[in-house]
């Protein structure tokens, strides 16, 4: 793994990880929890108000219904590779009867990607083979770049 700059090291600010989520109109949170044997971090069913991550009631209900698992608890590096593998191990993927549990539920899922690159020279690290095996799960990966 790779470490922190001093500055972002004194900020404590992470430079990538990687959230898994489950999301639609119709999610029911409970079902995903029970189908991955992981408690979220984060859940949301729409037309709820809901926890939000500082701890408040949020003010208005859910838009729509979110299942969140986060990498970030659990892996300490710059590159997002550590963190796919991460969460590839803890929600046990592949799963062959993923897609089918989607389209049921009418739901999405997707790896979402947070990438800091205020320097403009770091490159993504996101593995052909965790492109490919989200793609035949169908799901999407997503990279959040900020500059």
């Amino acid at each position: 793994m790779t470490t922190h700059s001093e500055r972002d090291m004194a900020n404590n600010r992470e430079l990538a990880y990687v959230s898994f989520s489950v999301a639609g109109d119709t999610l029911n949170p409970e079902f995903w929890t029970a189908y991955f044997s992981v408690d979220p971090d984060f859940t949301v069913v729409k037309g709820q108000r809901f926890k939000t991550p500082s701890g408040r009631l949020s003010s208005a209900p859910g838009r729509t219904g979110v299942w969140i698992v986060r990498s970030n608890k659990a892996v300490r590096s710059d590159s997002l590779e550590p963190h796919f593998r991460y969460l590839v191990q803890h929600l046990k993927f592949p799963r062959a009867n993923l897609r089918e549990h989607l389209e049921k539920a009418n739901v999405h899922m997707r790896f979402f990607c947070y990438w800091s690159n205020e320097s403009g020279n770091r490159v993504p690290d996101v593995p052909d083979d965790i492109r490919a095996m989200m793609e035949s799960m169908g799901g999407t990966v997503e990279i959040d770049e900020y500059r």
